[in-house]
């Protein structure tokens, strides 16, 4: 498992910005949490946040 730092790298996007996401509902909260109620992200989590980060780089490039 990843946390929220690790997985934002992995995905090349920034923390701020999968916070972002998640506050204007562009992806869902998919991460399951630690007993401290951390995020913790399997790799699938982080396909499907890099996928975002491409949809999104690519829209803006039109």
């Amino acid at each position: 498992y990843y946390r929220t730092l690790e997985a934002c790298k992995i995905a090349g996007i920034s923390r701020a910005t999968f916070f972002r996401w998640i506050g204007e509902g562009i992806i869902e909260d998919m991460a399951s949490r630690d007993r401290r109620g951390w995020r913790l992200f399997t790799e699938e989590d982080i396909e499907k946040m890099r996928a975002e980060a491409n949809r999104v780089h690519l829209d803006t490039r039109r």
